[in-house]
């Protein structure tokens, strides 16, 4: 199975780092960050150096592992008090995701069991550095097989329309929508993408184009505002999108706009499927109107790039988020399998087996 060019999360051991590539400055710049602190790992989640809910999840655990290593005294010791901070630290960086708390609760669920056990600080450490490992190949594997299942729906020669980036910039390795995607091409089903740039920090533009370009696998950019208009000329034959937390009757959070072209897909009458792991799924939540919602900084909205577009005065509305009601979505495809959101309960006892 074609596997990804590029390596968006790196755990050195030699140096007790995370190395990222910094996704605030693709296409145009390939730099890499390599979080030594808890604050840095922190802040590279809240300033998008890296994004995407599976990606998110997974930097979070490592950055519970760079937390153990600082607090860890003279005596090498740690107290509760300080990793239920440094946990606390990580889950108030973004709110939609879920990926990020199912994997914080996770890593405090390991981080509690060791210190009950009286581990040092150097055991702790090396205990949360083995799961966090395992978050991460778990990733990888779950969008491996996602990826297989989601590519038997996609004919060949499909056209396919994709918002935000689902890929691997956003996962530990493989991807979500561009998994299907990858998968499907591997598979020689030839499809051609069409992918919406996505404001207003343009991760579609700048990160799913610069994916898709690396793998040779055809793309053609357009407008967030083409997308209606290139499915009312049969240029789109499926939509595919990611996921940032699905609530348990299907609803689901993701990028600000996908509302808008799950909306248009209905009204032409074109499949649109979501792809995420079980971990972005939510059960706590009855529907999609209890996902919180992030909003961010306004200059997002006033700027360009840096290149101021809106008078600095003028009110801005920035969710960075929006939900897709479950009646618009035709499917939801997962490593367990693939599901409408009506069978979404019922397959959560017999086969997601979804944690709450």
């Amino acid at each position: 199975m074609l596997k990804s060019t590029f390596q968006t999360l790196t755990w050195l051991e030699e140096n007790r780092s995370l190395r990222l590539l910094d996704q605030r400055y693709l296409p145009t710049e390939e730099l890499f960050f390599e979080c030594r602190s808890l604050r840095q790992v922190a802040e590279a989640i809240k300033t998008l150096a890296v994004r995407g809910a599976p990606a998110i999840g997974v930097a979070a655990a490592y950055g519970v592992v760079i937390g153990v290593q600082e607090a860890t005294t003279v005596e090498n010791s740690i107290t509760t008090q300080k990793f239920s901070a440094i946990i606390d630290e990580l889950a108030a960086t973004r709110p939609t995701a879920v990926n990020l708390f199912w994997a914080l609760a996770r890593m405090k669920k390991v981080g509690e069991g060791g210190l009950k056990k009286g581990l040092d600080g150097t055991q702790l450490r090396d205990l949360l550095l083995t799961e966090a490992h395992r978050i991460y190949a778990e990733d990888d594997q779950a969008h491996r097989r996602l990826g297989e299942y989601g590519a038997k729906l996609i004919p060949t020669g499909a056209r396919i329309l994709t918002h935000c980036n689902a890929g691997a910039l956003a996962c530990a390795e493989y991807g979500t929508a561009l998994g299907v995607i990858r998968a499907a091409q591997t598979a020689g089903k030839n499809v051609k993408i069409y992918a919406d740039e996505t404001r207003p920090l343009l991760q579609g533009s700048r990160l799913t184009t610069w994916e898709l370009l690396k793998e040779k696998i055809p793309v053609t950019l357009i407008c967030d505002n083409m997308a209606a208009h290139c499915m009312a000329k049969g240029m789109i034959d499926l939509v595919i999108v990611g996921a940032d937390r699905i609530a348990a009757n299907g609803d689901t959070a993701n990028k600000i706009g996908t509302y808008s072209v799950a909306l248009a897909a209905k009204a032409h009458n074109l499949p649109f499927y979501i792809a995420a792991p079980t971990s972005t799924i939510d059960f706590s939540l009855a529907e999609g109107s209890a996902i919180p919602i992030e909003e961010r900084d306004p200059d997002e909205v006033r700027f360009f790039g840096k290149k101021q577009t809106a008078p600095s005065e003028v009110a801005v509305y920035n969710p960075a988020f929006d939900v897709t009601p479950a009646a618009l979505i035709s499917a939801i495809i997962t490593e367990k399998g693939i599901f409408t959101p009506a069978e979404l309960s019922a397959a959560r006892e017999s086969t997601l087996k979804v944690e709450s």
